[in-house]
């Protein structure tokens, strides 16, 4: 029994769809707070069990009889440690043979303020004496091809990584590679996963352009600026912040990295943005 905690929100959707592909779907647990968000994957036959990160009780509920476990990261920044360690201790108290993790893109080095909790959340898989593995994730292409709409009314991309390198890849290539991961026997290991090919966003710009037609300039903002142009924009202040800050972690390198283990790991290479910049502008 394989069970994916989050498995309501974008990227559980899709390792769910990956791994109907070879597994039964009743041997699939949806672990998620809200069960008619996956009324589909029901229907389809996977088990779906009601957890809340803060309350073990339903966690261990969830996890009986589960051989492996993909915890994805909880959504509440601040109050990831202790959900996270709910998990933990659950998947210990219901012998859990592996626990998988989606951290972040060189989480024990990062410069983004993001890495906090992933760099304590992994620091206490490794002291559970749990059999698991880190699969460090870095940007999904589509926190920027979110916003090309805005960028192509105004002519503006706004950011404030700089020139800072982004090897992102699609929300698709890190399901799968969450797939591959959990229906193999590969345990105690630390993967960092990012995009093949790196891009600044003023090449980003560039390839929106060329593309569409229409000329798109980059404009680097301030930190601060581009966090207030996000929440002018529609944006809760903590998401604006956080993404804000995370631009500012990429313009010192948080989000590079060349070693190519995503597309290793799912056989293929990574869908490259200016592919994702196609289709964004084809749907």
């Amino acid at each position: 029994m394989i069970v994916i905690t989050g498995a309501s929100g974008m990227l559980g959707q899709l390792i769910l769809k990956e791994l109907l592909k070879s597994v039964p779907a009743n041997e699939l647990v949806a672990a998620v707070r809200s069960p008619q968000k996956v009324a589909d994957f029901a229907r389809l036959g996977v088990q779906v069990r009601q957890i809340n990160y803060d309350r073990p009780d339903t966690l261990e509920a969830a996890f009986t009889d589960a051989e492996k476990v993909l915890l994805i990261s909880g959504s509440e920044v601040g109050s990831r440690v202790p959900q996270h360690a709910n998990v933990i201790d659950a998947c210990k108290n219901t012998d859990v043979k592996l626990l998988a993790y989606t951290s972040l893109l060189q989480a024990d080095s990062s410069p983004l303020p993001l890495a906090a909790e992933h760099q304590q959340t992994e620091i206490l898989l490794q002291e559970s004496g749990l059999p698991h593995v880190i699969l460090r994730h870095g940007w999904y292409t589509e926190n920027y091809t979110a916003g090309i709409a805005a960028a192509l009314e105004y002519g503006v991309l706004m950011g404030c990584a700089g020139e800072g390198k982004i090897a992102s890849a699609t929300r698709a290539d890190y399901a799968t590679a969450a797939a591959v991961l959990l229906t193999s026997d590969r345990t105690d290991k630390v993967y960092e996963l990012a995009g093949d090919e790196a891009y600044t966003l003023s090449e980003f710009a560039a390839e929106l352009s060329r593309q569409s037609g229409k000329t798109v300039q980059y404009q680097n903002l301030s930190q601060d600026d581009y966090s207030r142009a996000l929440q002018d924009a529609g944006l809760p202040q903590p998401i604006a912040l956080m993404l804000a800050e995370s631009d500012t972690g990429a313009s010192k390198g948080g989000l590079f990295d060349d070693s190519k283990t995503l597309s290793q790991l799912i056989g293929r290479p990574s869908t490259s943005f200016s592919e994702s910049i196609k289709a964004s502008l084809t749907t």
